[in-house]
């Protein structure tokens, strides 16, 4: 069964509101929801209230996907992501396989409404036998809570889905920079992003100062999305923590998602612009990135 409607309109906006929170008791409650949606559809109570029932199945089926999978996401090694996911997608169509022989069957004998109650049933069975599984992997799985408010801070991540700024959060490495270290070096090939989480770092190009950044800005993305040695040397002026994303995690994230492609590749072309301009005295404020 394909549940469509307004209902995952909802589920996101709810589902942004999961993001570095623990999800053992959403992800149970979306699922008795949904349970009790199709539970309550068996019962036939008319057009507005099928519509009305199916959006609140749209909703939580939206809202279990997103939080399951977030906790996945968090429970898992990152080098195993991508094969983890793959084999829950195969689970998945395997369960819609079986579902598709097994819901006939039940029509069969009993009609739709049995149909209906059998589907339900499955989800508050699986609840009692891993419940308990699953809050302990919720308690045991690490919420990179710092690294995504760093990251909601910088503008380039604005527009990246809720589960895909947790992932790339949890990517994140701490690197800490006393005063005078260099962090970019001008020429060098760029194989990481920094996101600066406290301190102020300057950059310079050719020997002249472009700009200071601080919390809440990145650098090292042309390089990155250009393939070009970097454009500039990035020096800690105090001491400094950055969190460093290496190249593959940002380039998956950044250019995956339309929007957030559009606006990295709209913040490279402006800083280079601005760079070029300014020269001596160049400071620009707003995401600073040199690469």
């Amino acid at each position: 069964m394909r549940l469509t409607g307004w209902g995952p309109i909802p589920a996101a906006a709810v589902s942004v509101l999961l993001v570095g929170r623990r999800l053992g008791a959403p992800i149970l409650a979306a699922a008795l929801l949904l349970s009790g949606a199709l539970t309550a559809l068996a019962a036939g109570l008319g057009l507005a209230g099928t519509v009305a029932l199916l959006t609140v199945a749209g909703a939580s089926r939206a809202l279990l996907d997103v939080a399951s999978r977030s906790l996945l996401q968090r429970s898992v090694p990152a080098q195993s992501l991508g094969q983890v996911f793959g084999l829950l997608e195969g689970l998945t169509m395997a369960g819609l396989a079986i579902g598709a022989v097994l819901v006939p069957v039940l029509v069969h004998f009993g009609g739709s409404r049995l149909a209906l109650l059998g589907v339900a049933a499955v989800l508050p069975l699986a609840a009692a036998a891993g419940g308990r599984a699953l809050f302990s992997l919720d308690a045991q799985a690490p919420v990179p809570v710092v690294q995504i408010a760093l990251l909601r801070s910088i503008p380039l991540f604005a527009e990246l889905p809720a589960p895909a700024l947790e992932g790339l959060a949890a990517a994140l490495t701490p690197v800490e920079l006393p005063a005078g270290a260099v962090l970019i070096r001008q020429g060098e090939q760029g194989e990481a992003y920094y996101a600066i989480a406290a301190g102020q770092l300057d950059v310079v190009q050719d020997g002249r100062f472009l700009r200071r950044c601080g919390r809440g800005e990145g650098v090292g993305e042309i390089a990155l999305l250009r393939a070009v040695p970097r454009t500039a040397s990035v020096t800690a002026r105090t001491d400094a923590t950055v969190y460093q994303l290496a190249r593959e995690p940002f380039l998956t994230a950044v250019l995956g998602h339309a929007a957030t492609q559009r606006q990295a590749h709209r913040l490279a072309s402006t800083r280079l612009a601005a760079d070029a301009a300014r020269g001596n005295d160049g400071q620009v404020a707003g995401t600073a990135e040199p690469s």
